[in-house]
Formats: structure tokens, C-alpha cells, sequence
């Protein structure tokens, strides 16, 4: 007898291809004509079918009942869409773009991302309670990279494509893809410093002298420099490979344009196996696979890597709202939510706005200040600071005494999942309803106004006939003196000739004079004379 198979992978392969195949039926209402980010929509399904209401996803069951083994798979599941995501951000630029905008680009990554460091970490020390400095410039730095899932979704589209020059979109996907990298330098320097130097170096021994010789020694040489040259080597094998097997015609059009993502797994899996940076060595092998526009220009039309990339993205902004603890904002001995609310709304407005508007007149893509504040404002916080927030967690449950977590890194876990998880939030939330509430901001006083002058015309006036008619019959009156007086007066003058007629591809007829003769042929005026 038939039986009812509810397992864990029958319901989230029913949850997941459902609402996919829902959504991809008002998919272009949604983003084309309301302007909502595929990633919001994704966030609130993630929470109708989490636990915390239909609960027909169950993460911690999938974990086997641990938040670390949750924590892994939420890292594993980020690292995966950064990948592939920086992978196709770094083809979709034009060829050798990072090297012919360096300038632009140095001013954004360096003092940059340094005021955007700073700059959140001032405001997380200010507002969180007996929060260590470092603590605060860790936590920072988790929500320093811009997110290039979310960047992709304001940079595409018929928005972008209608609002925002090419010019402006391409430093935008540049920047976003290459900061996400470049935020392990900002993390490491206060992760090391906790470590060596908080509670008094217990545990550890060496002190700041160590903790800066790690930073530069693995941070920057192991993780930055050797993924930046891995990722140009990889990306410009792979480029000559494919240059080389397509004119042989040893690769057919599937495999030719599904090359790039697979690519991007192959980066993911070899750099986290040599403990290197394989978000920046993926954004890095990109531009080198399209180094010559070759690859760019034969996929331009292709929607197979868009459609992946929206797969990814729809997944893991679910898995986002399914796993993220909403019930810690709220209740929790880290922050109150009282001082939570501003904290979100001073990151989005003073994390960035400020230096990109600094330092705009010399990026040679950012013509105006309006385009400045576009660009400081679209800076969002999204899968990267997941990422960073994990990775975070993870160096901290090393630091042990006595086998036991640290006293000051235990404490520092629970504040940067709190604070990392409800910025992240916010920013998905206001950056996702930004475009629509712009537009609304933008039509509806002129809707309002425009309703306003109609309603005033199509009323009637109120009408005094008494008056109305006494008016009337006066100016009727003056009117027809008027006209006598005109007709008196042109009696006595000679009457001025009138005006020439001119025919349209005919003859030029000049009336009024006592010239008897014919017409001259219209051909000297270029047209038929009986046209």
C-alpha cells in the first residue's frame, strides 16, 4: 500500500523548486516593473518556510542538531556563490579592464576600504556596550567588502540599463568583486592582535611582535599575493586551453559556455584546499580568462551563466532566512534592540557615502555628485559579510585555554553574529526596496500634482448670472464701437496688397499686379506645375 515518503530531501527539493517556479512566473513583474531584488523576495520565502513559520525548511536538522556544523555548511554554501559569482563578475569586464582603471580602482580598494573599515568599527564601538576597540574593528571588518551578489542585482536590469552609464556599472562590478577578496587583511589585523595581545596574550605567547608577523607573513603573502598569482595563472591556462581545444572543434557549445563556472569550482575546491583566498584568486582568474574579450563577446548573448548565477543566488538567500537567528536581534545580552535599529541605519549611511563622496572627483567614472552618492550609498552588505563572519568564528574557537574557547573570544562570537547577521539584514532589506521607493518618491508628488490641476480644471465654477450677464453685454458693446471705428478708418486708406500665396511644388503666384502675363513654369521653382 502507497505510503507518504516525507523526508528532509522530499520537502526541500519540493519547497525549493516551488517557489523557484512561482517566482519565475512574476519573475519580471517583480524585478522589471515593481524593481524588487530577487534577493529580498528570496530572504522573506526563506523565512515563511523556516522554523520560525511554516517550517517546512529545518536547517539545524540538517546539521545534525550542531550551530557549528550549521555554521560550516552556511561558510561552504557562501564560498560556493562567491565563487562562481566573482568568477563571471571578472568576465563580464571588458578586456584588461583592472589594469587600464588601476587609479580609480587603488583609490576605492586602499583609503577606500580603510575609511569604510574605520569608519564602521567607530560606530560599532560607539553603540555596542563594553565592546573592546579591536573587537569593534574586527566586527568591521566583516561589513567592509561590498556584496557582489547584490551589487549585480542594481547594476542589471532595465533600471541599470535605462539609469546608471556603462561606465559607472563596470566600476561598480570591479570594485565589489575585488574588495570581497581584499577584506582578510582588515580582519586578520585585529583577529591576530586579539589573539596575541586580549586577555593579557593568555594562551598564547609572542605578543603584537607575532600577531603583525602572521599578518604579513600569511595574511598578505600566503593568502592575497599567491591567490592573486594563482588566479592569473589558472585564468590564462584555462583561456589558451579553450582557445586551443574550440578552434580544433573539440568542445561543443554546452560545455564552451558552462567553461566559466566550471572554472569557478575548480578555483573554489584547489584554493581552500592550499588554505589561500579563493574569492579574490576567482575574481583575479575571470579577468584573466577574458583577458582578450575573446570568451566575453562569444557568450554576450548567452543566458546560460545568468540563469546559473540566479539559481545560486535564489538558494542561498533563502538558506539566508532560514538560518539567520531573528530571535537574537531581540533578545540578547550583547546589544538592545534599541540600540541595534540606529546602529543599521548609521553603518548604511555613514559606512561609505562619505569617503566615495571625498574622493569622487578623482575616479574619472563618477561625473557628479548624485552619481557619488549612488555609488557610496549601493555599497550593500550581503554573502560576503556571511562569509567574513564565519570565517571569524571559526579562527576564534582556536583560541583556547585549557581546551576551553577563550573567555574574550567567546564573548567576541556572540557579539559578531548578532551584529554581522542584523546589518546584513538590514542592508538586504533597504537596498532591495531603495530602487521601488525611489521611483515611488520620484512619480508619486508628480501623479498627486497632476491628479490635483485636473480635479481644479474639471470642476465647475460657480456661476452668478446677474453679474456674468451685465459683464457680457458691456464688453459686446465695447467690441462693436471698436469695430466701427476700424472700418471708419480703413475707408479712408488704400487698402494694402495682399499677402503672396505660395503653392507647394506649383507656381509662384504674386497677386495684385497689373502683369497680365501667364504664370512662369513651375520647373524654375522645382516642382510640377499642376502638382
Amino acid at each position: 500500500m502507497p505510503v507518504l515518503s516525507i523526508t528532509d530531501f522530499n520537502v526541500v527539493c519540493a519547497t525549493l523548486g516551488g517557489f523557484i517556479s512561482l517566482f519565475g512566473l512574476v519573475s519580471y513583474l517583480f524585478k522589471e516593473r515593481l524593481f524588487l531584488s530577487e534577493a529580498l523576495i528570496s530572504l522573506l520565502a526563506g523565512v515563511a518556510f523556516s522554523p520560525h513559520a511554516a517550517n517546512f525548511i529545518k536547517p539545524l536538522d540538517y546539521a545534525n542538531g550542531s550551530q557549528e556544523n550549521l555554521g560550516i555548511i552556511t561558510l561552504y554554501f557562501s564560498r560556493l556563490v562567491l565563487g562562481v559569482q566573482l568568477v563571471l563578475a571578472g568576465v563580464q569586464l571588458p578586456s584588461k579592464y583592472l589594469h587600464r582603471e588601476w587609479r580609480s580602482l587603488a583609490l576605492l580598494l586602499g583609503p577606500g576600504m580603510t575609511v569604510m573599515w574605520l569608519s564602521s568599527g567607530l560606530l560599532i564601538w560607539s553603540l555596542v556596550p563594553d565592546l573592546p576597540f579591536l573587537h569593534a574593528l574586527a566586527i568591521g571588518a566583516c561589513v567592509t567588502p561590498t556584496d557582489p551578489v547584490l551589487s549585480n542585482s542594481i547594476v542589471k536590469g532595465k533600471f541599470a540599463d535605462k539609469n546608471i552609464p556603462k561606465d559607472l556599472q563596470k566600476i561598480i562590478i570591479a570594485e565589489s568583486g575585488a574588495n570581497d577578496g581584499l577584506g582578510y587583511p582588515f580582519l586578520f589585523l585585529a583577529l591576530y592582535l586579539i589573539k596575541y595581545t586580549g586577555n593579557s596574550g593568555s594562551g598564547q605567547s609572542g605578543g603584537a611582535r607575532v600577531a603583525i608577523g602572521l599578518w604579513f607573513g600569511e595574511t598578505w603573502c600566503y593568502t592575497i599575493i599567491l591567490s592573486v598569482i594563482y588566479g592569473a595563472i589558472i585564468g590564462w591556462i584555462a583561456k589558451v586551453s579553450l582557445y586551443f581545444a574550440v578552434k580544433r572543434k573539440f568542445v561543443d557549445r554546452e560545455s564552451f559556455l558552462v567553461f566559466a563556472i566550471t572554472l569557478a569550482l575548480f578555483i573554489v575546491g584547489t584554493c581552500g584546499m592550499i588554505g589561500s583566498d579563493d574569492v579574490l584568486a576567482c575574481f583575479i582568474a575571470g579577468n584573466a580568462f577574458t583577458i582578450d574579450d575573446w570568451f566575453r563577446l562569444e557568450t554576450l548573448d548567452d543566458s546560460l551563466q545568468p540563469t546559473i548565477d540566479m539559481l545560486l543566488n535564489l538558494a542561498v538567500f533563502m538558506w539566508f532566512g532560514a538560518v539567520c537567528p531573528w530571535a537574537l536581534f531581540a533578545n540578547n545580552d550583547v546589544i538592545p534592540i534599541y540600540r541595534l535599529v540606529p546602529l543599521g541605519i548609521l553603518i548604511l549611511l555613514f559606512r561609505r557615502i562619505p569617503v566615495v563622496y571625498a574622493i569622487h572627483r578623482k575616479i574619472s567614472q563618477i561625473e557628479a555628485w548624485n552619481q557619488a552618492l549612488f555609488v557610496g550609498f549601493f555599497g550593500p552588505i550581503g554573502v560576503s559579510a556571511v562569509f567574513y563572519l564565519y570565517i571569524s568564528l571559526e579562527f576564534l574557537s582556536t583560541i583556547r585555554v585549557n581546551g576551553i574557547v577563550r573567555e574574550d573570544a567567546a564573548r567576541l562570537q556572540d557579539v559578531m553574529t548578532v551584529i554581522v547577521w542584523f546589518l546584513a539584514i538590514c542592508s538586504i532589506v533597504v537596498h532591495g526596496l531603495s530602487v521601488p521607493l525611489g521611483k515611488l518618491g520620484y512619480h508619486l508628488p508628480r501623479t498627486l500634482s497632476n491628479a490635483t490641476s485636473a480635479r481644479e480644471v474639471d470642476e465647475p465654477e460657480t456661476l452668478h448670472v446677474r453679474d456674468r450677464l451685465g459683464n457680457e453685454a458691456h464688453m459686446l458693446r465695447q467690441r462693436h464701437h471698436h469695430r466701427a471705428d476700424q472700418r471708419g478708418q480703413e475707408r479712408g486708406q488704400d487698402r494694402s496688397p495682399p499677402r503672396p500665396i505660395f503653392l507647394v511644388g506649383g507656381s509662384l503666384i504674386r497677386p495684385g499686379t497689373s502683369d497680365t502675363s501667364p504664370p512662369q513654369s513651375s520647373n524654375q521653382s522645382g516642382g510640377p506645375a499642376n502638382a
